[in-house]
């Protein structure tokens, strides 16, 4: 429906606008240090905490876990989502890493549950930090195996949850992967662990940082997996799958180009969760050392535009540096 407003001048919009406390009492969106999740990334003594092209990001050691998420507790944020940099040494093509119950996942999920139990701690489920050639599941002929892939994906849940996980995303985009992971979940009897689905996730250029940041050599690209850029509606389906195959929340994956996916779904009647990825994070923090934009704002100003558009959460690497400045009066 259209909207219908009183004519000017007996309508001045501007008078919502005209002093700070009068636009706080008008805002419509608010973000809060609750709203954020933070992706943490963990690695061994033997590789580099730094990440290039993640200026202000590193890996973290998982005796390093308490004091990092300490801190972020103390700053309001109540979720973090684990991805481990997995030792070259220990890829194989069928990524069986991840089933190990001691690999660098598990030791973090244990060790923040140890110090910091009231985190909530979410892990990634895909193969692509485990395997030799960086794709989330099982090669077959050159392409990866949809079912096969998820019977690895299952394995993979069933070893984070008996960890301690409180949560387990599935990020890989197999067919049909939520049912299967959410029937293992209820026959084990965690039927109280948290399910949140990638279940809109672009074959994207904006996540480079990322798999140089896990240590991913991708071969090829993930295209017949991943979703098409130009496609609103089959992201719409994708949603609309794993909403009935028991998800409890979806994640939008790139977040910032695709506002328009948020906003399509947010009458779903399940959380919506945008991830303002590697390529989106870098952009903001290489434009705010050029001096071209004030990063602190421009990290705000799009964390709202997610909420905006209908994000009930959002993934971001800049989770704490959002929390401190939130401290302060965003006039």
């Amino acid at each position: 429906m259209a909207l219908r407003v009183a004519p000017y001048p007996h309508l001045r919009l501007r008078r919502l606008r005209q002093s700070s406390s009068a636009r706080s009492l008008f805002q419509e969106n608010h973000l809060l240090p609750k709203d954020l999740i933070y992706p943490i990334f963990i690695r061994e003594s033997t590789d580099l905490a730094e990440i290039p092209t993640m200026p202000g990001v590193i890996r973290h050691l998982v005796e390093e876990l308490p004091d990092e998420i300490e801190e972020a507790y103390r700053l309001g944020i109540r979720a973090v989502l684990l991805f481990p940099k997995t030792p070259d040494a220990l890829k194989t093509d069928d990524g069986a890493e991840a089933f190990n119950s001691n690999n660098l996942v598990c030791q973090a999920i244990r060790k923040i549950k140890q110090h910091v139990p009231e985190m909530v701690v979410f892990t990634d489920i895909a193969l692509d930090p485990y395997t030799t050639h960086g794709h989330d599941g099982i090669l077959k002929n050159g392409d990866v195996d949809n079912d096969s892939t998820i019977e690895a994906l299952v394995k993979q849940s069933m070893n984070q949850v008996a960890a301690g996980a409180d949560g387990i995303c599935p990020s890989d985009m197999m067919d049909g992967r939520i049912q299967a992971i959410r029937e293992a979940l209820e026959s084990s009897g965690h039927s109280n662990v948290l399910l949140i689905s990638y279940g809109v996730k672009y074959a994207s250029c904006f996540y480079g940082p990322f798999r140089g940041a896990v240590g991913a050599s991708l071969r090829g690209n993930k295209k017949s997996y991943q979703l098409n850029p130009a496609n609103l509606t089959e992201a719409l389906r994708e949603i609309s799958q794993d909403i009935m195959e028991g998800a409890d929340g979806v994640i939008i994956k790139p977040g910032l180009p695709y506002l328009d996916v948020i906003a399509s779904a947010k009458d779903y009647g399940v959380p919506l969760w945008a991830y303002q990825v590697s390529g989106e994070y870098a952009m903001i923090r290489y434009a705010g050392q050029a001096g071209a934009i004030d990063e602190e704002k421009a990290f705000y100003e799009t964390c709202l535009s997610f909420k905006r558009a209908g994000a009930s959460k959002i993934i971001t690497y800049a989770a704490k540096k959002i929390a401190k400045c939130l401290t302060k009066i965003m006039d």
